[in-house]
């Protein structure tokens, strides 16, 4: 039991530390797509903004008191780009709005200044577009006021009413216009990266969920057919034991070697290094249907193709456990051939099909590595086989090389 926690641990220590393909930990995988984005924003933009505004204040402020309205207007559009790169626009959404709307109306109709609009052009549509609901109305609303104050310079002033009208309503509203406008497909593009974020994170879970069972089913290999094993041959052991000492004797000993090689392959399974042999799985399945006292008939058609030689050896042990389990098998056939194996025994039960689940964990194994695991049930016959396409011949090795 000792190396059965210790393959448990290492097994969920990795499934928890290590990612799907990609080498990383799961922490490094799970970083915030948005948060990287906006940062890259912040790096790129704020500069440009806070120059921007620096130069607003010093071209538009005519009194240290216009410097300090309108450079508060720059503040407020700054700490709300910088909030919104950290993803808690919320929180300074409203001072910042307020502030720079009133920055606005300072701008057009005290201070004579139609690029007071600076501030309230980049927090107007930063708010708009993280709106959940109503963010058409809002952005309307947005749009009407900066139009509506800028207007409101007729009020105040005899200027020419062209020229206040291109520098205070035209220009304000435009430029609000275009940039709420870039900021919704803006938002969208963040949302499709959440998106995609989650679905890489359910996908790492699935692989974690995936590694687990994949575990799971290598262990029940290990040990369900070994604990299968030992059973039938203790009770082998048990009917030798006055009849034949010498016999019995042995039937221990496989017994004891036969528990020592499963502690090794749990501890291979803990550390990975667990592999299958074919030959070894055909050797040992007629040694065990032979003590059971099943006929056995072994038939071979060519070479199985190395790359499936690992799985195939896994399907030959789950059918001989469930042979040796389910089954009252007189006779069993196993055929090889270059494309797979069949696994056939006489011993099929009557009625329906029996839900195998080691197999059909087996069938999604198979299915992921391009081949096929069919189960049917006959005749009295129950009959496992796995096929694999056939491997792609290599150019290289059939065109003959020139010598030097």
């Amino acid at each position: 039991m000792t190396f059965l926690a210790r393959a448990y641990d290492v097994a969920s220590l990795a499934c928890r530390e290590i990612a799907p393909n990609t080498g990383r930990t799961m922490s490094e995988v799970t970083e915030p797509a948005q948060g990287r984005l906006r940062q890259l924003n912040l790096v790129m933009v704020l500069p440009l903004v806070a120059v921007g505004g620096v130069l607003l204040v010093a071209v538009e402020a005519d009194t240290w008191w216009d410097a300090a309205v309108l450079g508060l207007g720059v503040v407020a559009a700054l700490v709300a780009f910088v909030a919104w790169t950290a993803g808690d626009l919320a929180r300074v959404a409203v001072p910042c709005l307020v502030v720079t709307a009133g920055v606005w109306l300072f701008g057009a109709l005290v201070a004579d200044s139609g690029k007071a609009i600076f501030g309230l052009s980049v927090v107007g549509p930063l708010v708009v577009s993280r709106l959940g609901r109503h963010r058409g109305a809002a952005a309307v609303a947005l749009v009407g006021y900066v139009a509506v104050v800028g207007a409101s310079r007729f009020l105040v002033t005899q200027d020419d009413p062209r020229t206040m009208l291109i520098q205070y309503v035209i220009v304000p509203t435009g430029v609000t216009v275009i940039v709420t406008g870039l900021m919704f497909p803006n938002k969208r593009f963040y949302d499709v990266v959440e998106e995609l974020e989650e679905a890489r994170h359910r996908e790492a879970e699935l692989a974690v969920v995936r590694e687990r069972v994949r575990f799971a089913s290598d262990l029940h290999d290990i040990q369900g057919h070994t604990l299968h094993v030992v059973k039938l041959k203790v009770a082998l052991a048990q009917k030798l034991v006055h009849r034949d000492p010498g016999r019995s004797e042995q039937e221990l000993r496989e017994i004891h070697a036969l528990v020592s090689d499963t502690i090794t392959q749990t501890k291979e399974l803990a550390y990975a290094q667990r592999r299958l042999n074919l030959s070894a799985e055909l050797e040992n399945a007629k040694n065990l249907f032979e003590a059971a006292g099943i006929e056995v008939r072994i038939s071979r058609d060519g070479d199985i193709d190395p790359r499936a030689n690992e799985l195939l050896g896994q399907v030959l042990r789950e059918t001989t456990t469930n042979i040796l389990r389910h089954a009252q098998a007189h006779e069993v056939r196993i055929t090889l051939t270059p494309s797979g194996i069949s696994i056939a025994n006489d011993g099929a039960p009557e009625g329906p099909l029996a839900a195998l689940s080691g197999l059909a964990t087996l069938k999604e194994r198979v299915a992921g590595d391009g081949g096929d695991l069919t189960v049917e049930q006959r005749d009295g016959w129950f009959l496992t086989a796995a096929t694999f396409p056939p491997s792609a011949p290599d150019p290289s090795a059939a065109e003959p090389r020139e010598a030097p």
